[in-house]
C-alpha cells in the first residue's frame, strides 16, 4: 500500500525563533522536538466594528510526544492575553 501522508514543504512562520501554526481556529506553537507546545483553541469570536475577532480562547501547554497528557490548561478572553500567558507556562514547563 503506497504512503499517503502529505509532507509540507517551506517554512512556518516563526516568533522568537519556533513555529507558529494556525488550522481553522487551533494555533499551535513551539518546536516539536521539545517537551511540550503551546495550543490555543479559539472557542468563540464577537463582531467588533463589523469584524469577527477571536473572543474566548482554551489554552494548552501539552506533552509533545503524547498530545493527550496535558501539562496545564486555561482558559482566556482575547487572543493578546491568551497567547501572552500560553507563552509564559510555555517557558516555565521547559524550563
Amino acid at each position: 500500500m503506497a504512503d499517503t501522508r502529505k509532507v509540507v514543504s517551506g517554512k512556518y512562520l516563526e516568533y522568537k525563533g519556533k513555529p507558529l501554526v494556525r488550522e481553522g481556529d487551533t494555533i499551535c506553537y513551539g518546536d516539536m522536538n521539545e517537551k511540550c507546545i503551546l495550543i490555543l483553541e479559539i472557542m468563540s469570536y464577537k463582531e467588533v466594528k463589523g469584524n469577527s475577532i477571536p473572543d474566548k480562547i482554551l489554552i494548552q501547554v501539552i506533552d509533545s510526544k503524547d498530545p493527550t497528557k496535558i501539562i496545564k490548561q486555561g482558559d482566556e478572553n482575547g487572543l493578546y492575553d491568551a497567547f501572552s500567558i500560553g507563552l509564559v507556562w510555555l517557558e516555565r514547563a521547559l524550563a
